[in-house]
């Protein structure tokens, strides 16, 4: 069947459709992206207050400093997927929750952790990649393209130029 064709419902299928919205409770929207918002803007402003810890504190230069501060966002995503604190932060903040870094370390975490029990190759390895292989083939496919791009546009800086 097509998808944009539609099934034709019966009568009851019909007068229970009707019923079953009628008795849905509303979606509050607006509550729903204030809080992802707000989670999101959360996870960000930590991340740049760990940033400017790593080149105040530890004097590291920015590229450096970032790449400390993706590390410790990872960490701490993965420190809190384990002990159930994420679960409940995801529940509460919604898509706020999926800020790149620590939504994709959460969802591998999650993975590895329910599968446990499958054993470490299967389990673990094999399972922690279903989410996010995807994310992963993606992610790779889309820079080799921009690499591809860049080097066809601007021939003169390959390989970083300085």
């Amino acid at each position: 069947m097509a998808n944009n064709q539609k099934k034709k419902l019966t009568p009851v299928q019909q007068e229970y459709q009707k019923l079953a919205k009628k008795h849905e409770p509303p979606r509050p929207v607006f509550k729903n992206c204030l809080r992802a918002f707000i989670a999101g803007g959360g996870v960000c402003i930590v991340g740049q207050l760990l940033q400017d810890m790593y080149m105040k504190w530890v004097g590291l230069p920015e590229d450096q400093a970032s790449t400390a501060t993706v590390a410790s966002l990872i960490l701490l995503s993965v420190i809190f997927t384990s002990l159930g604190v994420y679960d409940k932060f995801g529940q509460w903040a919604g898509a706020g929750s999926a800020v790149p870094v620590t939504g994709f370390a959460n969802s591998m975490a999650s993975a590895a952790i329910e599968h446990r029990s499958e054993g470490m190759v299967l389990g673990v390895g094999g399972k922690m990649f279903k989410l996010a292989g995807s994310v992963i083939v993606f992610g790779t496919v889309a820079a080799v393209i921009i690499a591809l791009l860049h080097l066809l546009f601007n021939p003169n800086i390959a390989g970083g130029g300085s």
